[in-house]
């Protein structure tokens, strides 16, 4: 009787730990995100992971801002982040569902990578920065 508990028991761990492994390697969706992060900190009363929020505007110029939260594990990642804080970035992120507790991170988004974007003007008269090497237009020719 005793053996058969202790088998269930260890049949339970196992496949709680194959739901982990599966969940940690597998994303349900992933992408990238422009915008300014404006935080990144590294929170957890027992397990430690960095902890960001992103400003994202659909338009420059205008008032309504949406904020993207996201987790970092990577330690070069949230450094590289860190040293880009306040200036306009893309965030390669990945999307994992079914990852429990919050050892993990505080949110389903886990930022892979940064990188450095043109800065657009948010002034009066919105400047969008012209990609090198392109055409010129039919008009100025």
């Amino acid at each position: 009787m005793r053996l058969k508990i202790a088998l269930s028991f260890v049949a339970l761990l196992l496949l709680v730990a194959a739901w982990f492994a599966f969940a940690w390697r597998w994303s349900y969706s992933d992408g990238e995100r422009a915008g300014w992060v404006q935080k990144l900190s590294r929170k957890g009363w027992v397990c430690k992971t960095w902890e960001g929020e992103q400003a994202l505007v659909s338009l420059p110029g205008t008032a309504s801002v949406e904020k993207f939260y996201f987790t970092v594990h990577d330690e070069a990642a949230a450094q590289a982040i860190n040293k880009l804080m306040g200036r306009r970035v893309n965030l390669h992120y990945e999307e994992k569902v079914g990852l429990p507790g919050s050892c993990f991170g505080e949110t389903r988004y886990f930022v892979t990578g940064v990188t450095l974007v043109d800065e657009i003007s948010l002034s009066p008269g919105v400047v969008v920065p012209v990609a090198p090497n392109a055409p010129a237009s039919a008009a100025s020719q």
